[in-house]
């Protein structure tokens, strides 16, 4: 989806609060491509990309060195990305949840408060991988989406 977009590229996440049903992502990619074609920002078209990473984080990204995503073009996207949750029936806006990888790899989805109870029960640990929302850059996104808890800003919420 972005090998082609320098580092600097910006970045936004937005993290489902479950996945999108497997038989839906083609569709659901397909709608993020044709709104990252028709991203405009002050009638300028941006190189934009938008793409559905392990069917519930939505990346859009936008490589700002042609044309520079304004406040307009920024809330075109939340009003799309609110529109596709409501299609989708996902919350695509509650930054207090968080991703990780359980025991067996698979990609889970909690609330802050059960993410604590995971890790003072020991079920998760500083050597969970989790998934940081909060990377603004393709360079972090490649290097340090996905990182271990003792690394990460998730460490303070547990």
């Amino acid at each position: 989806m972005h090998a082609s977009f320098p580092a600097e590229t910006r970045v936004w996440i937005y993290q489902a609060d479950e996945p999108f049903p497997a038989e839906q992502v083609a569709e659901i990619r397909s709608v993020l491509g044709r709104f990252a074609q028709q991203w405009v920002s002050h009638n300028q078209q941006l190189r934009a990309s938008g793409d559905l990473w392990h069917e519930r984080f939505v990346v859009l990204m936008v490589d700002e060195s042609q044309a520079g995503a304004s406040g307009c073009s920024i809330d075109k996207s939340v009003a799309f990305l609110r529109e596709l949750g409501a299609t989708y029936n996902r919350q695509l806006f509650d930054r207090m949840r968080f991703s990780y990888r359980d025991a067996q790899g698979q990609v889970q989805t909690v609330a802050r408060e059960e993410f604590a109870r995971l890790y003072a029960e020991g079920l998760i640990d500083d050597q969970t991988p989790v998934f940081d929302t909060l990377v603004d850059n393709k360079g972090a996104l490649d290097l340090s989406f996905e990182k271990r808890l003792a690394d990460s800003w998730h460490k303070r919420m547990v």
